[in-house]
């Protein structure tokens, strides 16, 4: 009786890698390419930063990605507002919404984290403090599968905390700008908000980070050690 090939084809999935250190690419590709190779076959791309990413997930000729492995901090792509591996995240589930994401990070914190779930829902999210060749290999098995993973660190984060701050894109462009000492009048070239909301916007996160009175110089520190900017 001979066997039916189709049975015994491997299922082909195409992988994105985002990150701005190569021996890290590598050490993700050895990861893939080790798991189950007799039932799956992949395809791996690979860019380095915000830009090289864009133009790879936007280029008609780019297959479809089924996983996307993406650092959080990485060069930025400004003329695309592609600040971050968050905003990648988004392009790719308005490009390519069948991709599950899996989002890497060094922050710790732990408002930085809900935001980051909130905003984009990964089907991944580890912290790389986490990280070893094992687990990568059991938090690829588990979104392969179709099933969500958040490593230790952010599992202990989400049990031991009830609420924290999020901020949305605007807050996050403002909070950029301001770390690029853009003046608020000058920020409506890029934010397509008006000044008075800008203004609004940078007084609120002020509050919402406990510092009412305290200088741009001041929101751009604390926003960095809340692990909310870059």
């Amino acid at each position: 009786m001979t066997s039916n090939p189709a049975t015994n084809a491997s299922i082909k999935n195409n992988i994105l890698i985002v990150d701005d250190h190569p021996f890290i690419i590598q050490g993700y590709k050895n990861a893939i390419t080790r798991y189950q190779p007799n039932n799956f076959e992949f395809i791996i791309d690979e860019a380095k930063d915000c830009e090289s990413a864009y133009h790879l997930i936007t280029n008609p000729d780019t297959p479809s990605f089924d996983i996307a492995f993406l650092d959080i901090s990485m060069p930025t792509y400004e003329e695309k507002q592609l600040y971050s591996g968050e905003d990648l995240a988004r392009l790719l589930l308005e490009v390519m919404p069948n991709c599950k994401i899996i989002l890497l990070t060094m922050f710790t914190e732990f408002l930085k984290i809900q935001t980051i779930i909130n905003g984009i829902n990964p089907y991944g999210l580890v912290i790389k403090n986490d990280l070893t060749f094992d687990e990568l290999l059991f938090a690829f098995d588990k979104v392969i599968n179709g099933e969500r993973y958040y490593s230790q660190s952010v599992i202990k984060m989400l049990e031991s905390q009830d609420n924290g701050i999020e901020i949305d894109l605007f807050d996050k462009q403002i909070l950029f700008h301001l770390s690029k000492a853009t003046k608020s009048k000058d920020m409506t070239q890029y934010i397509p908000i008006s000044l008075n909301a800008i203004e609004a916007r940078k007084l609120n996160l002020k509050k919402v980070l406990g510092l009412p009175e305290g200088t741009d110089i001041e929101l751009v520190r604390e926003a960095r050690n809340k692990g909310l900017l870059f």
